[in-house]
């Protein structure tokens, strides 16, 4: 049995039944005797046990597979379902901002633009790519890739998995939040279509600077929020440690999401997380791309543009009273 390379706290069960049967295999192996019911009894148990934790997820816990460091990240999309990726660099004002990746690319042969927040797999990518975090010039360089796409009537694909835009003094000083705000003002106006795909973490503006799109797909165990559970914690009880009382109060979840028509398609993942077959999740994320993109191309670009203004107008709950004047 192959060891897992990673493990969250809420996988113990499975750990340790893993390594019951690790065990039995060696006492097999070693003694030459035939434990093949008692093996047989441990995989339906994981089996079960995989599927009572699987099933029934906290917001938590789902945050936490959203992280899961072997989880597939843009580019591991890139390879598997589009051809002839051109990756374009910089934003034409200050540098190249490598936590955004964007350029052209052949989506079963249709060209068409592909923009990205990306993470890394160890220390020295991550910090290479930010941890994820985009600075102004990635949404600069993001902006500058879509208008292109506009000009030569590319369909835009956008793939968000970011806990937030970089916060530091140079981010700031480069003005991170009009970067952001330009390119939601910008999206919601481009006149190709556009499909986003929240692929693991979708945290606040960061998210947002990328994903004003006339669809919004996310995986399943991926999370799509204001603020991520540490940040809400650390403002509401002065805590960043009661984050898992965040996810709960936050509501996070992709069932949520689609209940409140913020994302079009929830995209199946794998049991326990597309890091556990991303060929699984690439092929259901392929098959969602391709019926959306199909679906866009059968409406008249004005049509497109008033539904898309129409998506975000109809976010949220608001209610409209007059104050009650007393005499």
């Amino acid at each position: 049995m192959d060891k897992p390379l990673y493990s969250l706290e809420f996988e113990k069960p499975i750990r340790d039944l893993g390594k019951q049967l690790e065990s039995l295999h060696q006492l097999s192996i070693e003694n030459n005797v035939d434990v093949s019911s008692e093996i047989s009894a441990i995989e339906e148990k994981i089996k079960a046990t995989k599927r009572s934790i699987y099933n029934n997820l906290t917001p938590w816990q789902r945050v936490q597979i959203a992280r899961h460091p072997k989880r597939p990240y843009t580019t591991d999309f890139i390879s598997r379902l589009f051809t002839n990726f051109q990756e374009f660099h910089g934003d034409r004002m200050f540098k190249d901002d490598h936590s955004t990746i964007g350029g052209t690319a052949f989506f079963q042969e249709e060209p068409v633009m592909i923009i990205g927040q990306q993470k890394g797999r160890d220390t020295k990518e991550n910090l290479l790519r930010n941890f994820g975090m985009p600075s102004p010039e990635g949404y600069r360089k993001a902006l500058r890739l879509m208008k292109m796409a506009e000009k030569f009537s590319l369909p835009i694909f956008t793939f968000v998995d970011t806990a937030g835009a970089y916060p530091g003094i140079a981010s700031e000083e480069r003005h991170v939040a009009e970067a952001i705000a330009v390119n939601i003002r910008e999206m919601s106006q481009l006149n190709v279509p556009i499909i986003t795909v929240i692929l693991g973490e979708g945290g606040s503006g960061g998210a947002l600077g990328i994903a004003v799109a006339d669809r919004v797909l996310i995986f399943e165990n991926a999370y799509y929020s204001v603020i991520t559970p540490e940040a809400c914690a650390a403002i509401l009880w002065r805590d960043s440690a009661a984050a898992p009382q965040a996810a709960n109060a936050l509501g996070l979840g992709a069932e949520n999401l689609k209940k409140f028509n913020i994302v079009e398609e929830i995209i199946e993942e794998p049991l326990g997380g597309s890091h556990n077959s991303p060929d699984f999740a690439s092929e259901k994320l392929g098959h969602a791309l391709e019926k959306h993109l199909n679906e866009l191309k059968t409406i008249s670009s004005e049509e497109r543009l008033n539904k898309r203004y129409e998506r975000f107008r109809n976010l949220g709950v608001f209610e409209d009273k007059m104050a009650q004047v007393t005499a």
